[in-house]
């Protein structure tokens, strides 16, 4: 296991990347969710888990049904407010990459991207900037499928890599597309979590290592208890047993009165609003960093 990365089912898709992708179906059949989640974001997703083979098309029909959303609402219990932070989360994401495009970054990349759209759907709407995503090779595999199918874009990048046994600065390094001197937006949804400590702060001293002024770090993080251990609240064994169980574990957190001097120290300066340090949205906290020049 190199840089600190841990093995999640290397060899198959990843299963947390498809359940992230059909409870945001799910949400799209939530009327309270249609303020939150992003126009074309549900159709998108829909399409991208068939093309892709992830799932059957009747898999995304039962996910659409009230029969569906009412049993998500109900294991909701567990991590009270996670299913509905989900679109909190997509958008929170996207909106940053927009705000950042605004301001002048040219690049744009997700970390662990799963099934996710944002890089499909922005790609011809921002034709002059370059998006990039990775994630491990089976995930990656379907994604590429998926995409060829729906219609492929000149300027988005989509690099099946395993970073447990080659950097992310290597693997960004060895592509002629990717600019180091570039301002750029980087997202990690819903991915730190599954990290060793050492992979995570690699993984923010890389980002500063391969992004040019001014360049951004968009990402969620599950925090620390007073204790510094993994809190997600009343059932957090529960949770950890059967992410552990998934073969896909949740290692590592932070308290969030440590997130500013964590950035620091790896070449960030934290820009979340003071508003938002403590407002948690399911089981995480969204934060965005900023590169020190």
């Amino acid at each position: 296991m190199k840089n600190g990365f841990d093995d999640m089912s290397k060899n198959k898709p990843s299963r947390t990347a498809c359940k992230v992708a059909l409870a945001i179906v799910a949400l799209g059949a939530k009327p309270a969710s249609q303020n939150i989640l992003l126009p074309g974001i549900v159709q998108a997703t829909e399409a991208m888990l068939v093309a892709s083979g992830a799932v059957f098309s009747r898999v995304v029909r039962w996910h659409r049904s009230s029969f569906t959303l009412s049993i998500y609402e109900a294991f909701d219990w567990m991590l009270p407010g996670e299913f509905k932070a989900l679109a909190h989360r997509k958008a929170f994401c996207e909106q940053q990459v927009r705000y950042s495009i605004g301001k002048g970054a040219t690049q744009a990349l997700v970390l662990g991207a799963g099934y996710d759209t944002m890089g499909w759907r922005l790609a011809p709407e921002f034709p002059s900037v370059n998006f990039f995503e990775i994630d491990q090779p089976a995930t990656m595999y379907q994604k590429i499928q998926g995409v060829e199918a729906l219609g492929t874009r000149k300027n988005l990048f989509l690099i099946q890599e395993d970073l447990g046994k080659k950097s992310l600065k290597e693997t960004l390094m060895s592509n002629q597309s990717w600019d180091i001197n570039a301002k750029s937006v980087i997202v990690a949804e819903g991915l730190l979590m599954y990290l060793t400590a050492n992979a995570v702060e690699g993984l923010f001293r890389q980002c500063a290592e391969i992004t040019g002024s001014g360049s951004r770090f968009v990402f969620s993080y599950i925090p620390s208890s007073s204790d510094g251990k993994l809190d997600v609240g009343r059932w957090t064994g529960l949770m950890l047993w059967l992410q552990k169980a998934m073969r896909e574990p949740w290692i590592w957190s932070i308290r969030p009165d440590e997130l500013e001097t964590f950035l620091k120290n790896l070449g960030w300066t934290s820009l979340i609003a003071s508003e938002e340090i403590n407002k948690r949205h399911g089981v995480e906290f969204f934060a965005l960093g900023q590169k020190i020049d």
